[in-house]
């Protein structure tokens, strides 16, 4: 069993964000007699998914949602992280897409409509992208 400070330490995860966690239903703990938070080795693993999911955009919903199918009454096994990875491998394929096209083309129009810029004018005259919609057109 883990306190609550070791498994920030170990995670790298404030204690904070750890009851956060709890409140949330995302990691769970027993309490100790004198009412101290004890986290089964086994969420170790889990706050850390929750912390990559996190650093790739995954919202904490989506995150609680993933987690909602592991066993709560045993360790997850490789296969259920498995599991997990395929979930989102689209999503994460997606998001690799956008961002690779945000990396080649933030330096040039994006189709926001801003027409601030001499570029716009000659990509984007008259702000013809709005019809396809708000936001950045050229991007999304």
């Amino acid at each position: 069993m883990l306190t609550i400070g070791e498994l920030s330490a170990r995670s790298g995860v404030a204690a904070s964000a750890l009851r956060f966690y709890e409140q949330q239903g995302l990691i769970r703990s027993t309490r100790t007699g004198g009412n101290q938070r004890r986290y089964e080795r086994s969420e170790l693993r889990r706050v850390s998914f929750i912390r990559i999911a996190q650093q790739v955009g995954i919202s904490l919903e989506r995150i609680a949602q993933a987690l909602s199918d592991l066993p709560e009454e045993r360790t997850p096994t490789k296969a259920d992280w498995a599991h997990l990875s395929r979930v989102w491998r689209s999503e994460l394929d997606e998001r690799i897409t956008m961002l690779r096209k945000l990396r080649d083309n933030l330096d040039g129009c994006i189709g926001c409509g801003c027409l601030s810029l001499t570029a716009c004018r000659i990509y984007n005259p008259g702000d013809e992208l709005s019809a396809e919609g708000p936001g950045p057109r050229k991007l999304l």
